[in-house]
């Protein structure tokens, strides 16, 4: 699984793979992607690449349990140069899922 880390447990067993905070929402921030269309193509990159693709909530915030994709999508990174993503956590595991990914609960 390709996933976000941040050091909590997980309800995914799957834990072998590249890790990196944000996972799936960092790859899309990093290249300016800001869709759901293109957070969708992402996710079936990493697939054809042999990762299975996540994104994570939490049990306190669901969705909006990954602290990467809290500080993007409420403009944290807006002084860098990055342009917000035009969906919200719900509408981003949607779209991961949709593509064949996973969507993951930290705890």
């Amino acid at each position: 699984i390709l996933k976000c880390v941040d050091g909590r447990g997980s309800d995914n067993t799957a834990m072998r793979g590249p890790k990196m905070p944000g996972g799936i929402y960092a790859i899309a921030h990093n290249r300016g992607t800001t869709t759901m269309e293109g957070l969708k193509a992402i996710t079936k990159e990493v697939a054809a690449a042999g990762h299975v693709p996540s994104v994570h909530g939490d049990h306190s915030s669901d969705m909006l349990g990954c602290g990467f994709f809290k500080l993007w999508v409420t403009g944290r990174f807006d002084e860098m140069g990055y342009a917000r993503p035009e969906f919200d956590a719900d509408q981003g595991a949607a779209a991961v899922k949709d593509a064949g990914g996973v969507i993951e609960m930290h705890h």
